[in-house]
């Protein structure tokens, strides 16, 4: 019988610092009406590092911390965070398993951009569609973020309401992905490969919990 994996303290800790980072940037946002959400960094770097399914796990809780004390729109939204979460394991997970990362940072440098978009668009699409949903069904438009202002100017055009929070959707959430992946690779690759290992459950871990 196949023995249940357990997370080892480095995999808490880095969970907790996740979740932290999506606590700071949410905020962040919301005090300067930024039109991009910056809640999603610390779900992408755990994605990245520890794979699909624990990348799930830092918006989930942060989504319920916000939405239980700040922005109650965090809550609505926090299925979004996970399927990011999910997809940043997916498109990034195993190159950052083992080494520097996808786009080598400090290697090749020069040709990391056109990576960093095309990652950026494939996490972004998933959750939109599902983030689009949510906010023309339950919330018409209006949200706490500072992007609702473009929805409502754009609702006036013929793209009405629904075609109005899509577009402004699919290109507030692309930006916020690739400021966020950007962000995540050069965090990424300043961890040492020791440290991936331990992240990964890999050899040199010290235990589990």
């Amino acid at each position: 019988m196949k023995k249940t994996a357990k997370l080892n303290p480095y995999q808490l800790c880095f969970l907790a610092m996740a979740v932290g980072i999506n606590l700071v940037g949410g905020q962040l946002a919301l005090m300067l009406r930024l039109p991009i959400y910056l809640d999603s960094i610390g779900t992408i770097l755990a994605g990245a590092i520890l794979g699909p399914w624990l990348g799930m796990v830092p918006n989930l809780l942060s989504g319920i911390i916000m939405g239980m004390t700040v922005d109650v729109y965090s809550l609505y939204f926090a299925p979004v965070g996970m399927i990011t979460g999910f997809m940043s394991g997916l498109l990034l997970g195993r190159k950052w398993g083992s080494s520097a990362g996808v786009f080598g940072l400090g290697r090749q440098s020069g040709g990391r951009a056109p990576w960093l978009f095309l990652i950026a668009a494939g996490i972004t699409i998933p959750g939109t569609a599902v983030s689009s949903l949510i906010n023309a069904v339950l919330f018409g438009g209006i949200t706490s973020s500072g992007s609702t202002i473009l929805v409502q100017l754009l609702s006036r055009t013929p793209l009405g309401l629904t075609g109005s929070i899509f577009v402004v959707q699919i290109l507030t959430d692309y930006a916020d992905r690739c400021i966020s992946v950007f962000a995540v690779s050069v965090f990424a690759a300043l961890l040492g490969r020791e440290m991936r290992m331990r992240l990964r459950g890999g050899a040199g871990s010290n235990g589990t919990v």
